[in-house]
């Protein structure tokens, strides 16, 4: 089958499309034929030799998937062959095949067609576990997302104002601020002209949860504007690894600063997240009231073109590669 590895940790050029043999689903697994997988930044980062793979992990790069079930391993008995599904995966999505826990995998969800349902999975637990289930956002209160634009932050936007929050985005472009407002973004600001703390704190706005991608960078400014009992959620370092957390200000606001990833939980943790994530979110997908915002698609062929679309920044919403 085709599959994407990294050569060596560096730049695009290290993308290379091999060939590799088609892996077998092991008990309570089954086999996916992939028609797309999402491209996240997280496979940026394994590319550069900066985010290894979780042990026992397979080196294909690829953290989510749409496609049909193939073959299903001992135990499995509520995804026959044929069903077409989006799976959330530690590895392995960029690829013609991949084997994955049946606990990870979710029937598409009606309206939606196989291809967009790539990238769905990835942004949906990320964003359910995260502001959700972790930062507890509640009805009236007010999310701020760094990265409005981004698939994590489409996303972010939808699923705030679905369940009654107030949500405020930073962006890098115009045109980017423009699709989140049209997403329905109560307060959009461009990180490139303004400082988000500085507006928000204008405007008379605090953030009751902050679902934060740049992590040193921000930190500061992010508990400047928590609310009191504010949860401030840390999902991505693109902004450095190490900054200085001032716990006065954290005592004042009775404030809390929370760090986590998907890729390294225990299966049966990613499994009750899909779970959840899916009695939730699934629903609104199927009424319309969310929607997977896809940017591009590329072939396998075109993994390094993908790729450098993440590194611009230059998309809004999801880049996907297409095997079928």
């Amino acid at each position: 089958m085709r599959a994407v590895v990294v050569s060596q940790p560096g730049d695009v050029d290290s993308l290379e499309v091999v060939d590799l043999p088609v892996p077998e689903p092991g008990p309570g697994e089954v086999l996916i034929e992939v028609t797309a997988a999402g491209v996240n930044r997280a496979d940026l980062m394994q590319r550069r030799g900066l985010y290894d793979p979780p042990p026992g992990a397979t080196p294909v790069l690829g953290l989510e998937c749409s496609g049909s079930i193939a073959a299903v391993g001992e135990g499995v008995t509520d995804l026959p062959p044929g069903t077409q599904v989006c799976a959330l995966l530690s590895g392995g999505g960029y690829a013609e095949y991949v084997a994955v826990p049946a606990g990870q995998v979710a029937v598409v969800p009606r309206g939606v067609s196989l291809l967009d349902a790539a990238g769905l999975m990835e942004v949906a637990c990320t964003v359910w576990s995260n502001v959700f289930m972790m930062g507890k956002l509640d009805n009236g209160e007010t999310l701020l997302a760094h990265g409005g634009g981004s698939g994590i932050g489409t996303m972010a936007i939808q699923l705030g104002k679905a369940f009654g929050a107030r949500v405020a985005v930073t962006v890098g472009s115009e045109a980017k601020a423009a699709f989140c407002r049209e997403l329905g973004a109560d307060i959009v600001i461009n990180y490139r002209e303004q400082d988000f703390a500085e507006v928000l704190k204008e405007q008379g706005v605090t953030a009751d949860v902050i679902l934060d991608i740049i992590g040193a960078k921000y930190l500061a400014a992010n508990i400047s504007v928590l609310s009191t009992a504010g949860r401030l959620v840390i999902i991505g370092l693109q902004g450095g690894l190490r900054g200085e957390l001032d716990i006065g200000a954290l005592l004042t606001k009775r404030a809390a600063v929370m760090a986590t990833s998907l890729r390294a939980r225990p299966t049966a943790e990613k499994a009750a997240i899909v779970s959840a994530m899916v009695a939730q979110v699934w629903p609104l997908v199927a009424d319309g009231t969310v929607r997977p915002i896809i940017h591009a698609t590329y072939p396998l062929e075109d993994v390094r073109a993908a790729h450098q679309v993440l590194e611009d920044s230059s998309h809004t919403g999801k880049v996907l590669l297409t095997l079928n």
